[in-house]
Order: C-alpha cells, then structure tokens, then sequence
C-alpha cells in the first residue's frame, strides 16, 4: 500500500511558481496595472481584472495571519500533528503553507516566519515556512 503523500500538478499558469520553488525562490504574480500582489496564481488579477500578472520575486519573509494545528490528517504522507497557516508577506501578499521547525503549540498569530524549501519525494522543492525568533507568548486569560 502506498502512502505517499500527494503530489503537486503544476499548470501552464502554476509552472513559473513551481520552477522557481526548486531554484530556492519564492514567486508571486504581480499584477502589472494596479500593482498588487496575487497569490494564488491566477489569469487575471482579482483586484483590476488585469492580465499582464508577470512572477516576481518576493523576501519570503512574512507574519503568521491565522493557523490550525492537524490533528486528523485525511490524506497519506501527512505526519500529524501539523500546522497549516495562512502568512502575510512583509510585500502585501498572502500565502499558505505548513508552518515546520518548531512544535505546533509554540505557533502564533503574529509570529514571524520564513520561507524555506523542502524536497518532496518524486516532485521537488516546496515552500514551507519557519519561525524566525521565539515563540509570541500566548495571550493570558
């Protein structure tokens, strides 16, 4: 039985992404006509409705938005417990991904993270995102 976990399909839309994740780079499209940042990748930019969304490279660095800790994964390949997070990018975009180096209860909103890239067996490198400093306290109360 194999317990793989699942693959990425990278698209003609995705590709540039996927091809810059294994060079070690973080891309976001960029929406020429009113410079917003756009992420997930898409054909035409959500705010303006523009088309010309070039990739740009991005710091990678960013601030925890909200997460959830897995405790019930559904799918193969995933080791529980694991965070999943949405990050603000200090450039305006927001992205998603599991959140990894740390136990999930030190994870907080606000935390500040990186990006980081760890091969995937039989697809390459993914983004996923480390902690930069220690934990945000948990509020009291």
């Amino acid at each position: 039985m194999d317990h793989a976990r699942p693959l990425p399909s990278p698209t003609p839309l995705t590709a540039p992404y996927w091809d810059a994740c294994r060079r070690g780079e973080l891309l976001i499209q960029h929406c020429a006509g009113c410079g917003r940042f756009v992420h997930f990748p898409e054909p035409a930019c959500p705010y303006c409705g523009g088309a010309d969304l070039p990739y740009d490279e991005v710091s990678g660095h960013g601030r925890v938005h909200t997460y959830s800790v897995v405790h019930r994964t559904f799918l193969p390949g995933f080791e529980v417990p694991y965070v999943l997070a949405w990050i603000d990018l200090d450039e305006g975009a927001r992205a998603f991904g599991d959140v990894v180096g740390c136990p999930p209860e030190d994870v907080r909103i606000g935390s500040r993270v990186r990006v980081c890239f760890e091969d995937l067996p039989g697809f390459g490198a993914v983004p996923r995102w480390r902690p930069l400093l220690a934990p945000v306290p948990a509020p009291e109360g």
